[in-house]
């Protein structure tokens, strides 16, 4: 069973930082990419930002520059690193790791609020 915890979300002002952690376990899994996206309700869930197991990363043009995604295997976690951010960031946050299977699991989400 794959288990992915995510952490990290809370209130910051416009132009602060955050970083969110997101550490998945479970026997056996093998890590192909870890995706990061964001859900405000009413709307369509975005996709923010991919990382695969060789290091590719890519990222949604309303967080380029802004946003960092990274990985640190041997602890079995990604981070996103949120800079400059705006109120328009403001958004339920999930990550979802997959493996070379194609199988997804899913974070439970963490809720970012940025708001003066």
């Amino acid at each position: 069973q794959v288990q992915v915890v995510e952490s990290g979300g809370g209130l910051v002002q416009p132009g602060e930082s955050l970083r969110l952690s997101c550490e998945y376990s479970g026997s056996g899994f093998e890590f192909y990419a870890m995706g990061w996206f964001r859900h405000v309700p009413g709307k369509d869930r975005e996709w923010v930002a991919t990382i695969r197991s060789g290091g590719t990363t890519n990222y949604a043009d309303s967080v380029q520059g802004r946003f960092t995604i990274s990985r640190d295997s041997a602890k079995k976690t990604g981070y996103l690193q949120m800079n400059n951010l705006k109120p328009e960031d403001t958004a339920l946050y999930y990550c979802k790791v997959t493996n070379w299977r194609s199988d997804d699991y899913w974070s439970q989400g963490t809720q970012v609020t940025v708001s003066s």
